[in-house]
């Protein structure tokens, strides 16, 4: 059965890469030890070469499971609580007024669970509309070498971007807020964020080829380049963009690196088993944008909907906006992780492991 399986899941992976012309490369892993099935593939090209299983990869906002890892982590520590004041761990004007909504300054309302799960109200900096200038996607392709440091993206939002209603009463996806975490995990650490991942979380599940890839230094130093991202098309690969998103998707691995860390996660070994019951604690507020999903700390479900979404598909882990995502599905004891490494190709990406779910549950059943 599993050579026969094997071989399906291939034969799938192929033939959707190569129906869509803006797909460069893409990565797909399934690993099921219930139905003794582990594929490891890849398709397209890298700087001019055939794309390998093996290769790195910006993961998109999958990061933020990482983050939030690492916010868990601290919290068995007993370094931080979830309800804890962010303002309580800064000082200076960083976080003056960042939420001031109709008048109201709720600023010193944002508990740290509200940045986890985005209903602290706060703006998104990479999506939302300023009230007066550009966009910061549109200032990215203009200035595609400027580095923005997280201080400046914040101070950025802060001056130009509206909060949308205050916290705990609603969802609003804001990178934003994951940028507040990730200086609020330098502050308890004392470490860089890319050190204090390798510290806590890369070294210790032996994930070798992941790193925080930051403005001044990719991190990586294997062999291999890491994979091209697009963005309409076009090579994006060198923007500063990709090493700007920090603890809101920064993080460059491989397949088999964050099958290590989804296993950890799963199987209690990196966090708790009641931090990971925490994070599992799905927001009420989500968006029609998030139809079929809901969101916790970092970590996204599928849910059944009658009519809409079938119970067979629930799964949980996260996904990003370059089509990438990283899921666990118990209906299958399968774990399911890719990337189509293409801007706005995050549905796409959803539509793959959905697509890869029916086989595996066709050819087990």
């Amino acid at each position: 059965m599993s050579s026969q399986l094997e071989i399906k899941l291939i034969q799938h992976f192929e033939r959707f890469v190569k129906k869509d012309a803006k797909i460069h490369n893409a990565f797909l892993l399934v690993h099921s030890e219930a139905n003794q099935v582990h594929v490891n593939l890849a398709e397209g090209t890298t700087a001019g070469m055939p794309s390998s299983p093996d290769q790195p990869y910006y993961i998109a906002s999958i990061g933020k499971l990482f983050t939030s890892t690492m916010i868990g982590i601290l919290h068995e520590n007993g370094l931080l609580t979830y309800e804890d004041r962010i303002i309580d761990y800064f000082d200076g004007d960083l976080l003056n007024k960042i939420h001031v909504y109709k008048g109201v300054d709720y600023s010193g309302k944002i508990q740290i669970k509200h940045l986890l799960d985005h209903s602290s109200g706060l703006h998104d900096y990479f999506e939302d509309k300023p009230a007066k200038g550009k966009k910061m996607l549109t200032l990215i392709e203009e200035m595609p070498d400027k580095i923005w440091t997280p201080t400046e993206i914040i101070e950025w939002s802060k001056e130009f971007l509206q909060s949308h209603f205050p916290p705990g009463e609603g969802f609003h996806y804001s990178d934003t807020g994951y940028h507040i975490l990730g200086l609020l995990i330098e502050r308890i650490t004392g470490l860089p964020l890319h050190k204090a991942y390798q510290k806590h979380i890369f070294e210790p599940l032996d994930m070798h080829g992941s790193s925080l890839a930051t403005p001044l230094e990719d991190y990586i130093k294997g062999d291999q380049p890491v994979a091209e991202v697009y963005l309409k098309n076009q090579d994006v690969t060198s923007y500063a963009v990709l090493k700007n998103d920090y603890a809101g998707g920064g993080i460059v691995s491989t397949s088999e690196d964050l099958l290590k860390f989804m296993k950890a996660l799963k199987n209690g070994t990196i966090i708790q088993s009641k931090t990971f019951d925490r994070m599992k604690n799905w927001s009420p507020h989500i968006s029609l944008d998030w139809f079929g999903l809901e969101y916790g700390y970092g970590i996204i479900q599928i849910k059944a909907i009658p009519l809409v979404m079938p119970k067979k598909y629930q799964a949980w882990g996260n996904a990003g906006s370059i089509g990438s995502f990283m899921f666990y599905h118990p209906g299958t004891d399968s774990y399911l992780i890719g990337n189509l490494n293409h801007f706005r190709f995050h549905r796409k990406g959803i539509q793959l492991m959905l697509k890869t779910i029916d086989i595996l549950i066709k050819e087990t059943s």
